[in-house]
């Protein structure tokens, strides 16, 4: 199941973009697609819904694998107002590496402001003042059920809800030299371009071998894959809940394959004007432009 939301800022609805390539309109269901509407059985919901409704298609891919709606209205994040979005610093070792970091004996957990999310075609704001603005495509987790204490890394596939594109863009000067913890570096306003879509759990064959892609004005920055996590999918929900209770809607930023700005002086910083490219195997393709705050 692939789920996506479509409208302007606040006024999205909940659509389902089905095997055949149509983006239906789940607004039936009367909810939008947030943590307490995961948490009350939402994917089941819809399943009922779409077996005994003729749904209204509102759009659809087309031949190159991309999304869109006819009336040209704007693609959401796929989940509505989580109550936290989690992230996992130097998760890959190649990326520890460039980074000029020793490979973590635990994972590095940070947080995000969860007013961040913005969907993955909108814009991508530099701060104001900002010159090490950067990208990072990684693999998103979404809660579907509460976790907290589990027993082991295998009791954490029961609580998932699904995977997505993310963006966890990235300013290095606020996160690294300006003291303190990584936080205000990773919340900045549109600092997490999410989406196009949400894939249930059961759309992934092997969510350790979904292939990560990043293209900066056309040139590929990043080219990675999740097989190259030093902490599993798994492992990530397990550890997290030993410390905080996860609850449905959460979004998990699971950690950035090699290929930033950080580290590299021949490779620039976002500007206002580019364009950022992002697709992962299963789940669909982004792209935003570059503003300015």
């Amino acid at each position: 199941m692939r789920l996506m939301r479509v409208g302007e800022i606040g006024v999205e609805r909940p659509a389902l973009l089905d095997e055949g390539g149509r983006l239906l309109d789940l607004s039936p269901i009367g909810h939008d697609l947030d943590g307490s509407f995961f948490a009350a059985g939402g994917l089941e919901q819809v399943r009922r819904l779409v077996a005994s409704t003729r749904l209204t298609t509102i759009g659809g891919l087309d031949d190159n694998g991309a999304v869109s709606v006819k009336d040209g209205s704007r693609i959401g994040a796929p989940v509505a107002k989580p109550e936290k979005i989690l992230c996992i610093g130097l998760n890959y070792v190649d990326h520890a590496e460039e980074t000029g970091n020793p490979i973590p004996a635990e994972p590095i957990v940070f947080m995000k402001a969860p007013n961040s999310l913005v969907g993955p075609f909108d814009e991508i704001l530099v701060p104001r003042g900002s010159q090490k603005t950067d990208w990072e495509i990684e693999l998103a987790i979404v809660m579907g059920a509460r976790a907290r204490y589990l027993d082991s890394p295998e009791a954490a596939a029961a609580g998932i809800l699904g995977y997505a594109i993310s963006n966890d863009v990235s300013e290095r000067e606020y996160q690294l030299e300006r003291g303190g913890t990584w936080d205000k570096g990773k919340s900045c306003e549109t600092f997490n371009p999410m989406g196009p879509w949400l894939a249930s759990a059961d759309e992934i064959d092997d969510v350790q071998s979904i292939d990560l892609k990043l293209a900066v004005n056309g040139v590929i920055r990043q080219d990675g894959t999740t097989a190259k996590m030093i902490f599993g999918v798994h492992y990530i929900v397990w550890y997290l809940s030993q410390f905080m209770v996860l609850e449905p809607g959460d979004i998990i930023n699971t950690g950035t394959p090699p290929g930033v700005s950080l580290g590299h002086d021949d490779v620039p910083f976002l500007t206002a004007g580019d364009l950022v490219e992002l697709e992962a195997s299963g789940l669909g393709r982004q792209a935003g432009h570059v503003g300015q705050a």
